[in-house]
């Protein structure tokens, strides 16, 4: 008898240790919006849009992805007051936003970008990788920052945001 109470006493500590650690784990997943998606949730609950703008092959970029961008801070402050973006500055499809659609536009024979991210993340008719930029509730450009963000700065920005 004594030893089934210590094997119940552990089936639910570690019943409650493994959803409790699931349940922590839910709440640490950043959310991703597309614009469609974060236009149409503007009208439900307005919040300003945070657009990450990055190309596959910027090493900076996956820098922020895999550091930044996987900070709980961030994680948290991000899905509480932001609608967030990824936006691949050389995505080929077409994206409506605002009534506008989009378009990638070649450069060279293996080179362009995508007209949204130039409209976003042009800084002095220059886009650099990454580019995060801020939307406010208008749909208007608040911010654009280009370069590495650590979770320090990221959060400063996300925090003293109004």
């Amino acid at each position: 008898m004594h030893f089934t109470k210590k094997l119940l006493f552990l089936f639910i500590f570690f019943g409650w240790y493994t959803s409790y650690g699931q349940e922590s784990n839910e709440k640490e997943v950043l959310s991703i919006f597309t614009f469609e998606e974060a236009e149409k949730l503007q009208q439900e609950k307005a919040k300003p849009i945070l657009v990450f703008i990055y190309t596959d092959w910027c090493k900076i970029c996956h820098g922020m992805k895999r550091t930044t961008f996987k900070n709980k801070k961030v994680i948290s402050l991000l899905n509480e007051k932001f609608y967030f973006i990824q936006l691949n500055g050389e995505e080929k499809k077409d994206i409506t936003f605002l009534g506008k659609t989009f378009r990638y536009k070649p450069t060279g024979t293996t080179t362009g970008s995508h007209q949204l991210a130039n409209e976003l993340g042009a800084i002095n008719k220059t886009i650099n990788y990454p580019t995060t930029t801020i939307l406010n509730t208008k749909f208007e450009i608040d911010l654009q920052l280009s370069g590495f963000l650590n979770s320090k700065k990221m959060l400063t920005i996300l925090t003293n945001y109004k």
